[in-house]
């Protein structure tokens, strides 16, 4: 049985930077791309990369898809303020969304209310329906929509500069 893993920082040498650096710029990279800019051979990279995965330092490849290409046209933000903000009725909002595939971040916020969520929608009538959606739940006492016009920036990760 694994320990649990820890949310603290954990120290990094220069060249699990470099790694991480060039995993966050390009996921496909072949392990023996990475090594070379990475500074070593292929063999120690990928026990450096493994490590890191295990560690829950990289926790998971994904592709960077265009939502509009895929139907989903509108991008918005919603901060949910709600009745209560016992652990309880936190845990049971984040359940909630957490089960809507068009909730796709969701943030316990300080100041200005309790969650700020991120959706897609496929159109304006679908993301008024997932508007009421939001503010018809017991639990959720008012609703801020904010609708994105455009993204000029939207990275991963963290800088390792």
């Amino acid at each position: 049985m694994k320990p649990p893993i820890s949310d603290a920082p954990i120290m990094l040498d220069a060249i699990d930077r470099r790694i991480l650096a060039a995993l966050q710029e390009d996921g496909r990279i072949t392990n023996v791309d990475l090594a070379k800019l990475a500074g070593i051979s292929a063999p120690p990279c990928l026990r450096r990369v493994r490590a890191l995965e295990e560690a829950g330092v990289i926790q998971g490849y994904h592709a960077d898809t265009d939502p509009r290409k895929l139907g989903w046209e509108i991008t918005f933000f919603a901060i949910v303020g709600l009745e209560s903000q016992k652990e309880a009725a936190l845990a049971a909002f984040e359940q909630l969304v957490g089960g809507w595939p068009e909730v796709r971040e969701c943030h316990m916020i300080r100041g200005g209310g309790d969650f700020l969520l991120k959706l897609v929608a496929r159109d304006t009538a679908h993301e008024n329906q997932l508007t009421q959606r939001l503010t018809g739940s017991s639990a959720v006492s008012r609703v801020q929509t904010l609708q994105t016009i455009r993204t000029s920036r939207g990275l991963a990760g963290v800088p390792f500069g």
